[in-house]
């Protein structure tokens, strides 16, 4: 199905929200239907992984991360969500069979350190972000270790320590906490830009006037960030949250001493149900991203800059009403209740009242367990009053690109924390159509030939990862 109504060099207000958002340059506009045309979840099983009792690579423990290489094989990321666990990578060929595994916690060159975000390249090369290591551990396609490359500066000398060292060295833990996407291409992968910003011993730097997305350089010893995309920021209703502990940072990068940096800062987080910057990379390297509340996707040209097209759908976001606010601190107190029995001090992290905005896209990397070797533990605290509110319900609530192209667009369900249906477009703008609301979740990763990877739960919280083939018309 291809449906769609061409408008180039023409730009349609969408909501008082985006109204904000300047338009500073000609871009096209394509206008997609407003009544969905339902298309079938039928997909093929291929293999799935994961069981209760077996082998020690068929048992998963937590499973962060699914990604594919260009062969089709599969890597699981299997460990710990708590940061500064360990974890194992998994690799399965095309028909679920068992390859290989490496990774190994530790100090050294090739062993993690409070490994926190990861990627696959299409040649095989993994891509582990560690925060110990403060950079990203490269290894290739046998899972052997290639290099580090750093983030955030050098190595922290604990005897000539001082604000500028350890802004850096803050700087480069946040920085490599970000979760990644591996560029198609190669040689890089891209991040979305924190939001908040942390000052070591200090206050919060000024907010930014725009939300970036970064392309990471991997290709020498220090990575090269650069802005590729400068998203919209919503106008900011903030809500305030104090910041203040220690966090412990090897001062060698990968197993020198430890120094504990000071952190004092009142952080401005965003308000509750503000939209995301959502991205994800189309395989020529164009970027697509949703950064308002209607539902809008931006389109850059390979490699980033501004949009040169932008694909809509006239579905309004609902506003946000008192009933709204008051059903949502009721969720979030019902799940703060249910967590009450997690012991804060086993992960090095004590919060007084959190409560994290659905939808914002925050989080405090560094505040957890499992801390580089000397460190005298990091304990932060957080002190959230309450929560704001953006004055609208996004429309998009995820978004992500498959290696042939297509673009999978999760829109926000009827109930409040739900997931609703996914439409299914082209990077040119084409309808394919759309799932209903609880037809298929979103896969947690795309592969080649239309393969695609979900990790799923049973009722004693066992992790499976099942792949499925997709029809050709949604890949």
């Amino acid at each position: 199905m291809s449906i769609r109504t061409r408008r180039a060099f023409h730009f349609v207000p969408l909501t008082v929200a985006l109204l904000a958002a300047p338009l500073l340059h000609a871009q096209e506009v394509i206008e997609l239907p407003g009544r969905d045309s339902g298309i079938e979840a039928d997909f093929e099983e291929v293999f799935r992984v994961g069981v209760l009792d077996g082998e020690s690579w068929e048992m998963l423990g937590t499973v962060p991360k699914v990604a594919f290489d260009a062969r089709g094989n599969l890597y699981v990321f299997d460990g710990s969500t708590v940061i500064g666990g360990n974890v194992r990578v998994l690799v399965f060929d095309p028909s679920g069979n068992f390859v290989r595994e490496f990774g190994s916690s530790g100090q050294g060159p090739g062993e993690f350190n409070t490994p926190i975000s990861y990627a696959v390249m299409r040649d095989g090369t993994t891509i582990v972000g560690d925060m110990g290591h403060r950079g990203y551990q490269l290894f290739d396609e046998t899972g052997e270790f290639l290099r580090l490359v750093r983030v955030g500066g050098g190595p922290v000398s604990s005897a000539t320590l001082n604000i500028a060292d350890m802004s850096s060295a803050l700087e480069g833990l946040m920085a490599v906490a970000l979760p990644i996407q591996s560029d198609p291409r190669g040689g890089a992968v891209y991040t979305v830009g924190a939001g908040s910003s942390f000052m070591v011993g200090g206050p919060a730097q000024e907010q930014p006037d725009h939300r970036p997305i970064h392309r990471v350089g991997l290709e020498g010893e220090d990575a090269e960030r650069s802005v590729v995309v400068e998203a919209w920021l919503p106008p900011q209703v903030e809500q305030e949250a104090e910041i203040s502990g220690s966090l412990p940072v090897s001062a060698g990068g990968g197993g020198g001493q430890a120094i504990s940096l000071p952190i004092s800062s009142g952080v401005a987080m965003p308000a509750t149900f503000e939209p995301r910057l959502l991205n994800s990379l189309l395989p020529d390297g164009r970027i697509v991203y949703s950064d308002s509340s209607a539902w809008v996707l931006n389109v850059t040209a390979p490699g980033g800059g501004a949009a040169v097209r932008r694909i809509t759908r006239p579905l309004r976001p609902r506003p946000v009403t008192p009933r709204i606010e008051e059903e949502y601190k009721r969720l979030m107190e019902e799940r703060q209740e249910a967590a009450s029995n997690l012991s804060a001090g086993s992960s090095g992290l004590n919060v007084s009242s959190v409560m994290i905005p659905i939808g914002s896209g925050a989080s405090l990397p560094g505040a957890a367990g499992g801390l580089p070797s000397g460190a005298e533990g990091g304990d932060i605290s957080i002190n959230m009053g309450e929560p704001s509110f953006y004055p609208e319900l996004p429309v998009i609530e995820d978004l992500s690109a498959t290696w042939e192209g297509r673009i999978w667009v999760m829109r926000r369900g009827d109930e409040l924390l739900a997931d609703g249906p996914i439409d299914v477009v082209t990077g040119d703008g084409d309808y394919v159509g759309t799932y209903r609301a609880g037809a298929t979740r979103m896969p947690d990763a795309f592969g080649p030939d239309g393969l695609a990877a979900f990790i799923e739960l049973d009722e004693l919280e066992v992790a499976t990862v099942v792949v499925r083939r997709l029809p050709a018309e949604v890949r």
